[in-house]
């Protein structure tokens, strides 16, 4: 990403990128684009909760695709299906931050009674959206899995039957 531009991901960009990139890319989509109280907020709230339901069902296919015989670039199934769960638990935090994020956005804080009583729902707010980051973390952790060094390379071609050894009589 460049210093003088935020870049703005669309979930079809995510599709051309491996999914430790992809992860990445969010996360950093994400850190740009804040979640503030306003319609921008929300807008951005929008907008993650697409690439991340975008990422999710990307990372369920690749895991249905890397199940299939002798296919290479992938990382395996398992941490793919484990970051796939870790990106669902994000869209779950980021879904449940929209209703404080709603309510503050929506109501007047004029009096001091109203500011109070919005301090709830900035501290649920802030809550869901420090665990749908700690759940990104965890998804790209989840890719961070060493490989041993035959995943590593080409995959080996299925064995070959073994010749029938034929006895005379």
């Amino acid at each position: 990403m460049s210093g003088d531009a935020l870049h703005t991901y669309e979930p079809t960009d995510l599709d051309e990128m491996s999914p430790r990139q992809a992860v990445d890319a969010v996360t950093a989509d994400i850190r740009d684009h804040h979640i503030t109280v306003d319609g921008t907020g929300l807008l951005n709230a929008t907008r993650h909760i697409d690439l991340l339901c975008h990422l999710a069902a990307r990372m369920a296919a690749d895991v249905e695709y890397q199940l299939a015989p002798n296919i290479a670039g992938l990382p395996p199934a398992e941490p793919l299906g484990e970051s796939a769960g870790h990106v669902g638990r994000a869209i779950a935090h980021y879904t449940q931050a929209l209703a404080p994020l709603i309510t503050l956005t929506t109501t007047a804080q004029d009096t001091l009674q109203q500011k109070l009583d919005s301090l709830d729902h900035h501290s649920r707010l802030r809550i869901h959206l420090d665990d749908a980051r700690r759940a990104l973390a965890a998804a790209r952790s989840a890719l961070e899995v060493p490989r041993t060094p035959a995943a590593a390379s080409a995959p080996t071609p299925a064995p070959l039957p073994a010749p029938a050894i034929r006895r005379r009589a």
